[in-house]
């Protein structure tokens, strides 16, 4: 199976996935070609064409429809900042090396193939607590952003009005229309979310994720899309933190 490993960046042209994911290619606004090539020597560096930089939801776009044209079987988009890949097995964490990284694709691909899925992904987060042995897979879970997969014949694309909850939106219209997902509960990323300049740190603030988390509930209604309104900080009510802009998504579906 042809699979690729693409990165959307922007802004950092030091990109830490290449040191994890040698042979990802990575897509970069055209100004910023030289940059890139510059600090990442032997990396396959791709200049998109003006305008299509700038949204997350619109270079993804570009990504998927660029890849499947060249005849590709498995487009896996990954973050920028992708540090390693884990597995949990009886609640000890087992990192994966880079040279295991694309046979551990071929298999998840495979599956996604014989269940006739069209998007998968992995466990979002890293806590072996969260791991249920009795579920090494879901159907009906939320996949983040950071690594998300899709199959060829997927006809559906991010909405570029979403660019700080695509992943959410991604994961319902899968569910939507395909009914079904696959989520790799076993298998988890490392990432530094939020923690470093460039790429959606450009316009993320708290403002920006309160009013795409509104447009979210908007599209989808307040029935799946539900604010997140637990306490989970042990602080006094004056000491807490304002919202959750993470939404909380129930999908009236059944699966695992």
């Amino acid at each position: 199976m042809k699979i690729t490993v693409n990165v959307p960046s922007c802004r950092r042209p030091k990109v830490e996935t290449l040191k994890y994911i040698p042979f990802a290619r990575v897509y970069v606004d055209h100004k910023e070609y030289d940059d890139y090539s510059r600090e990442n020597p032997g990396a396959e560096i791709i200049p998109c064409e003006e305008g299509i930089q700038g949204n997350l939801c619109r270079i993804r776009n570009h990504i998927i429809r660029t890849e499947f044209e060249a005849g590709v079987e498995c487009v896996i988009i990954v973050d920028d900042d992708l540090q390693h890949l884990a597995r949990f097995s009886d609640k000890v964490k087992r990192i994966y090396k880079p040279e295991e990284i694309m046979p551990l694709f071929q298999k998840c691909a495979i599956l996604a193939l014989d269940m006739g899925v069209f998007f998968w992904g992995v466990n979002c987060n890293k806590d072996p607590q969260s791991y249920r042995e009795y579920t090494p897979f879901s159907t009906v879970s939320y996949i983040g952003g950071p690594f998300q997969a899709f199959m060829q014949g997927n006809t559906l694309f991010y909405d570029e009005r979403l660019s700080l909850k695509e992943d959410y939106d991604m994961t319902l219209q899968q569910l939507n229309r395909y009914r079904c997902v696959l989520r790799f509960n076993y298998l988890s990323y490392t990432v530094r979310q939020s923690e470093q300049p460039g790429g959606c740190a450009v316009y993320r603030n708290y403002e920006e994720e309160e009013r795409q988390l509104n447009l979210l509930v908007k599209k989808w209604g307040p029935d799946i899309v539900k604010k997140d309104k637990a306490d989970r900080s042990h602080k006094s009510k004056k000491r807490r933190k304002r919202l959750d802009y993470n939404p909380v998504i129930r999908v009236p579906i059944l699966g695992v």
